[in-house]
């Protein structure tokens, strides 16, 4: 079997999504997911460019090696662009090897783990009223944990609350940020809302790289009456070992690593055990062949799997992560964000999400199909993700 096409499909039905579709001269083909949010034609010139002249005549069964030669061939290694793109050929070929042996993916990655995938859902609101609305809503659904977003009084536009759009079209949305408002607000928020739902309901909490290890540190120590399921990217964690000192002062569980591309970014927190659940995604890991590696990685140290699913990682990222989810041992939770009618009209998945709880299917490959004509009824259109900036003006983590 050899590769003898392989083309890049950017579709907007809704949100921009870029696809990685591989053809063998034995009709099977795969798909990859190669979304890149606000800089998706950078990934999709990548791999038309690029990686795509140098699949055709390959062995698509050879997976690592594939892997390891884009990886190491290019010589410049790393970054969002580069394992965005070699994660679509990744996802693609494993779609491939399933497909040909007629099993859904997670069979191949050791079989099911679990009967089904536990997965968080998002609420946020402006006011406490709000709020609580937006967590019944979820509660309803069937989400068996919920993340807490809430405006902060004086901010006008804040991470994670409606009416502050994930994606602008244009030109960047202008976020404001005072970590002070925050900090003071935060613990009263968590506070009315375990009085409003008990005890028991699993809540997370993302920081989104705002703070420094002092203030996360803070945070987490004033969060812990409250018993959150994690506090996520708490502070910006390149500074790996920055998160040292947030650990030292909180039991709080800390989760990180949406923005990280390699095992390299996670070496310090997890042989330290600094962290308790990682959180990259398939789609910017570089695909499913290093994301298994790095949760055999984490195993040992007790750390588990939370793979990142917004809604700007495709149904072919998200069905990938689904297979491994079923397939790993230290799975921990997933987030599902769902898709719009649109997004399921172009692409045809067989995952499930019933109950708050997902499962894969047991179609072969990873169970996903691009109506390409449906697909190129959306054409791309240029979004950003917002800035934040700090009441001064200065421009802060987002």
């Amino acid at each position: 079997m050899k590769i003898v096409d392989a083309t890049v499909v950017v579709t907007s039905p809704g949100r921009n999504f870029v696809t990685l579709k591989i053809e063998t001269d034995d009709g099977v083909s795969g798909l990859g997911d190669a979304t890149l949010n606000g800089r998706e034609l950078a990934v999709a010139s990548y791999l038309r460019d690029h990686v795509v002249p140098l699949l055709i005549g390959t062995d698509p069964h050879r997976i690592e090696d594939t892997w390891q030669s884009l990886y190491r061939g290019a010589y410049w290694r790393r970054g969002p662009v580069t394992m965005a793109a070699i994660a679509a050929v990744d996802v693609a070929l494993w779609d491939i090897k399933a497909k040909v042996a007629s099993l859904p993916l997670y069979q191949l990655l050791g079989g099911a783990s679990r009967e089904r995938v536990r997965t968080y859902g998002h609420a946020s609101g402006g006011s406490l009223p709000e709020l609580f609305d937006a967590v019944r809503a979820r509660i309803e659904q069937g989400y068996p944990a919920i993340r807490v977003q809430t405006g902060v009084p004086g901010l006008r536009r804040v991470y994670g609350v409606s009416g502050s759009p994930a994606v602008d079209p244009g030109l960047p949305a202008v976020e404001d940020w005072d970590t002070a408002a925050y900090l003071r607000h935060l613990p009263r928020v968590f506070e009315a809302v375990r009085a409003e739902f008990g005890p028991d309901l699993p809540l997370l909490h993302d920081a989104h790289h705002r703070l420094t290890p002092q203030q996360a540190a803070r945070l987490g120590k004033e969060l812990e009456p409250y018993d959150l399921f994690w506090l996520e990217d708490c502070t910006p964690a390149e500074n790996q070992e920055g998160l040292r000192l947030v650990r030292r002062h909180t039991t709080t569980p800390l989760a990180i690593g949406e923005v990280f591309n390699t095992v390299f970014d996670y070496q310090t927190l997890v042989t330290e055990q600094l962290i308790d659940f990682v959180r990259s995604a398939v789609t910017h890991f570089g695909g499913v062949t290093p994301l298994k590696k790095l949760f055999d990685l984490a195993a040992p140290y007790q750390i588990r799997s939370a793979i990142h699913g917004p809604e700007d990682i495709s149904p072919v990222g998200m069905a990938a992560a689904i297979h491994l989810d079923m397939a790993i041992h230290n799975f921990g939770i997933q987030e599902y964000a769902g898709y719009t009618d649109r997004t399921d009209e172009v692409f045809r998945r067989a995952f499930t999400f019933v109950d708050g709880h997902l499962h894969p299917g047991d179609t072969p490959g990873i169970g996903v199909e691009l109506d390409e004509q449906a697909a190129a009824a959306h054409p791309y259109e240029r979004s950003y993700l917002p800035v934040n900036r700090l009441l001064d003006g200065t421009v802060h983590d987002w």
